[in-house]
C-alpha cells in the first residue's frame, strides 16, 4: 500500500480549487518530465487532447481516493499538461435561485 501523499509528492492540499465534478481536458506538452502518478492520470486522455473526464471519474479509473486524485489534477493544471474549461466554483448558481428552484419544485410536487 503506497500512502497517498507519497503519490503527490507530500502535496497534502490541491493548490487551486478542485472539485470532484470539475471536468478538465489534456493540453499538450511533454510528458516525461511528470512522476509516475500523474502519467497515469495522463494516460486516460486520448492522444489528440479530445477527451473530457471528470476528477471523478478519473479517481474511479485510478482507484485513487478522490483527494489524492484532487491534489494531483492541481498540479497538472498548473504544470499545463491539464486544463479546466469551466471552474466548477464559478459556475454555481446563486443560493437564493437555488431554493427558488426548490420551491417551485416542491410546489409541483404538491
Amino acid at each position: 500500500m503506497v500512502r497517498p501523499y507519497v503519490r503527490t509528492g507530500g502535496q497534502v492540499r490541491p493548490e487551486r480549487p478542485v472539485r470532484l465534478e470539475s471536468v478538465v481536458i489534456a493540453a499538450t506538452g511533454p510528458l516525461l518530465e511528470l512522476g509516475p502518478e500523474a502519467r497515469r492520470v495522463m494516460s486516460l486522455f486520448a492522444p489528440d487532447g479530445r477527451d473530457r473526464l471528470a476528477v471523478a471519474d478519473i479517481a474511479a479509473a485510478l482507484q485513487l481516493p478522490p483527494s489524492t486524485v484532487r491534489i494531483l489534477v492541481s498540479t497538472l493544471i498548473d504544470s499545463g499538461h491539464l486544463a479546466s474549461p469551466v471552474t466548477a466554483v464559478a459556475d454555481q448558481p446563486e443560493s437564493d435561485v437555488l431554493m427558488k428552484v426548490l420551491h417551485e419544485l416542491r410546489q409541483l410536487a404538491l
